[in-house]
């Protein structure tokens, strides 16, 4: 007999999928076939966990990561979307949901799941009938991959999708084109491309600015061609800060509110700014204020809607970042040696380079987080991927990570604190032969550290590092330094490092800069998950986003 769950098996892997993140009970039959089929199935320990490895698999290979819950676990499912729909990452989440014989009569354990998704998703339907399986799925995969990414959402009739478990004829598999982004690369119109290459010709202080949209379309190396033969600076929002080297005299590092001063200080200087695959966005505009309101702007988007929405535009191009930006430089003949310019960005590197220099290099104890971030960069390999979290993780990783060897990478929480260690072993499945390692602090890592058990039983190799300062220092301010508030961000310790042993992980503690860099080194060698815990200063609070108001600040 042929079925749902067969069909379901059979589509996903002729899509490519390799890996499906769960929590039972949902679609046991449908576990079996994929597991028959070469997709595996990674039984999480929490629902939005497993949102969230689903969301690090499609980040980190550009395909669709897929997840499940049963029915009362999906408003927890839901939860881990919002990271993927602020982000702009295909998430296919499954789940079991209520029958046309039990809706509205208090079956137990269900609710309404459609309005619950409906504001997380690009896309939340119901499969009543096995018959409809083939086109909905079919549809999903074409809205999660289909112009701007997100994540979709199917209801499957039955407490753990039972309806999948009926017989159905073999049906055509969905289209593999769409199964992973951009399943479509739409170029912009012509005429659009000749008025943008000619505000930019004009400009002599041009800036880009690149955000998420460059991963998602495959635009890195597109981009770093683009700027580097026009001679163009370019800033980043955190999600994009590999697309140049860190050396290279054009990177500017991450703009916006978790920055460094010297990209900030040259976006505000700009007189023409070229928004690359962002939606420029309160982070990377430091709450639109730099650049200010009423720059000279062309912004690149996939997403129609987005274009203009935050600076008014001298051109708008619509369509594949990468493909619009191929067709951008064939049209920019003539361009100008701005060196001026050039020169002026080259003393910003170098100023921020000596500011940086006293913290990266300080042998303070507790261990300041800017040194480890230097350190952490002297160490990183070929080819590794970086996965951060929020919060001061982010901040830390924006100001003093160093991407400076080929092929790295970093993805960062879209704003979910807790997301980077789950993710991270999402993204370790997507590409195993390549170093993922997770960069968080206590405060995210104990939101989902049992999945330490999950990474151990399935061998899911990650190297997480654990900025351990026993607190949520970035909360600090808030509580104006009132001893009678401590208790609201201070932590009871906690020895991460003796909790990874007990979860059969490998770990070790870190006390003193000197011994982060073997640590490090050991760590990425190991065959198994390891634990990192560095012992960081409580007091060390990131600086407030440099904006044209402020004097040049650094510490």
């Amino acid at each position: 007999m042929y079925s749902g769950d067969r069909y379901l098996a059979d589509a996903l892997a002729a899509c490519g999928a390799t890996h499906f993140f769960h929590v039972p009970l949902l679609l046991p039959g449908a576990v079996k076939a994929m597991q028959a089929a070469g997709v595996l199935p990674v039984v999480a320990h929490g629902e939005k966990a497993a949102a969230y490895m689903a969301d690090g698999y499609a980040r980190a290979s550009g395909r669709i990561g897929l997840c499940g819950a049963q029915q009362i676990g999906a408003a927890n499912l839901a939860a881990g979307l919002l990271d993927a729909l602020m982000a702009r990452s295909p998430v296919l989440a499954l789940t079991g949901g209520s029958t046309a014989a039990t809706r509205d009569r208090n079956q137990y354990q269900e609710v309404d799941q459609q309005p619950i998704f409906a504001g997380l998703t690009k896309m939340t339907s119901r499969i009543d009938l096995v018959s409809r399986l083939p086109d909905m799925l079919g549809q999903a995969m074409r809205v999660a991959t289909g112009g701007a990414p997100g994540p979709v959402h199917l209801e499957l009739a039955g407490f753990t999708g039972a309806v999948l478990n009926d017989p159905m004829d073999p049906a055509p598999l969905p289209d593999p084109a769409f199964a992973s982004c951009p399943a479509v690369r739409h170029a912009a119109p012509a005429a659009d491309i000749r008025r943008a290459a000619d505000l930019l010709r004009h400009a002599m202080r041009p800036v880009v600015i690149a955000g998420s949209g460059i991963r998602a379309s495959g635009a890195q190396e597109a981009l770093a061609a683009f700027v580097r033969r026009h001679g163009l600076p370019l800033a980043t929002s955190l999600d994009a800060k590999a697309v140049l080297r860190e050396s290279d005299p054009l990177s500017l590092g991450v703009c916006g509110i978790y920055s460094r001063e010297a990209a900030n200080r040259a976006v505000s200087e700009a007189d023409l700014v070229l928004f690359v695959g962002t939606m420029a966005g309160s982070m990377t505009t430091t709450g639109w204020k730099v650049p200010q309101p009423g720059i000279a702007a062309i912004q690149i988007d996939v997403d129609a809607r987005e274009l203009g929405r935050n600076y008014p535009l001298q051109a708008a191009l619509c369509g594949d970042p990468k493909t619009i930006l191929e067709q951008f430089s064939a049209a920019l003949t003539d361009m100008p040696v701005r060196r001026d310019w050039l020169r002026h960005v080259e003393e910003l590197r170098a100023d921020w380079t000596q500011a940086a220099a006293p913290a990266e290099m300080s042998d303070a104890l507790p261990i300041r987080p800017e040194r480890l971030c230097r350190i952490l960069s002297e160490e990183l390999p070929e080819g590794a991927l970086l996965v951060v979290d929020t919060g001061h993780a982010a901040a830390w990783a924006a100001r003093h990570i160093y991407l400076d060897r080929r092929g790295q990478g970093l993805l960062r929480a879209a704003g979910s604190l807790g997301w980077s260690y789950p993710a991270s072993l999402g993204a370790k499945c997507a590409q195993p032969d390549r170093p993922v390692l997770c960069f968080t602090g206590d405060g995210g890592f104990l939101y989902h550290m049992s999945e330490m058990e999950t990474a151990r039983r399935y061998g899911i190799n990650t190297v997480t590092i654990v900025s351990n300062n026993n607190g949520l220092s970035q909360e600090k301010p808030v509580w104006a330094d009132n001893a009678d508030h401590d208790h609201h961000w201070r932590f009871s310790p906690v020895d991460y490092a003796a909790a990874a042993r007990a979860f059969g992980c490998k770990s070790c503690r870190v006390e003193r800069p000197g011994e982060l860099g073997p640590a490090l080194r050991s760590a990425i060698k190991e065959d198994a998950p390891v634990i990192v815990e560095v012992m960081t200063d409580i007091l060390a609070l990131h600086p407030p986003a440099w904006t044209p108001s402020d004097p040049a600040r650094f510490y």
